[in-house]
């Protein structure tokens, strides 16, 4: 029932748009809800945060899946969506979510995995695994901000109107004026894929390591443990 605020101002019939944009509104417990709970784990263990750059993406990801999901309730309200709709606002905004939440939790998972999977004691560089954390994380701050400004500029600038009724800025016009935010998006996104091509050396490093750890998985962990 979430979906409709999708299609605000379309052929959807209209008893439809604001059911889905009461839907959306509702969204805000449970999504903040699990970002809360997520936070909250790390209770009396936020230290850890300095020495564990693995864990430190994981925050930042929850971190990013929190302001996402405030901002998609809060552009599913209809006069919220009447600027945004159609605009790089939306795109700014499923990329902090896409990158942020879903592209930095499953790079951690990644790292966390990765290791156990093989053998490892530990990835090959927790250096670089730090210096991943932060090109993400800057590249998705630099791609997602200079997304809102293009969008909220360009909603600004298609309703612009003259005195007589007709639209102050054509279609190319507002292309245009878009232009240098796309080359900081672009910058955004060089970013982001300089910190994945680290993670992927990092990782190939890490499986081809001559030593083995001593990481116990399975049956020898519960004979460990007995």
């Amino acid at each position: 029932w979430a979906g409709p605020h999708h299609l605000h101002y379309t052929a959807l019939p209209d008893w439809a748009q604001t059911l889905g944009m009461v839907f959306s509104i509702m969204l805000w417990m449970p999504s903040w809800g699990g970002m809360i709970n997520g936070l909250m784990t790390l209770s009396g263990a936020w230290d850890k945060l300095r020495t564990d750059p693995v864990l430190r993406m994981m925050v930042i990801s929850v971190a990013f899946y929190g302001m996402s999901t405030f901002e998609g309730p809060m552009m599913s309200i209809k006069a919220v969506n009447s600027l945004s709709h159609y605009t790089d606002w939306t795109i700014g905004h499923v990329h902090s979510g896409a990158l942020g939440w879903v592209g930095m939790v499953s790079m951690g998972a990644v790292y966390y995995l990765v290791p156990r999977l093989w053998g490892k004691a530990e990835v090959y560089s927790l250096r670089l695994v730090s210096w991943h954390v932060w090109l993400a994380t800057l590249g998705i701050v630099v791609y997602a901000s200079a997304m809102w400004v293009s969008g909220i500029m360009q909603g600004l600038m298609w309703r612009e109107y003259d005195d007589q009724g007709f639209l102050v800025y054509s279609f190319s016009e507002t292309v245009q004026a878009m232009h240098p935010y796309y080359v900081i998006r672009a910058f955004g996104g060089l970013l982001f894929l300089v910190g994945a091509l680290v993670m992927v050396y990092n990782l190939y490093r890490t499986i081809k390591g001559a030593t083995p750890s001593k990481v116990m998985v399975g049956a020898q962990a519960v004979a460990a443990a007995e």
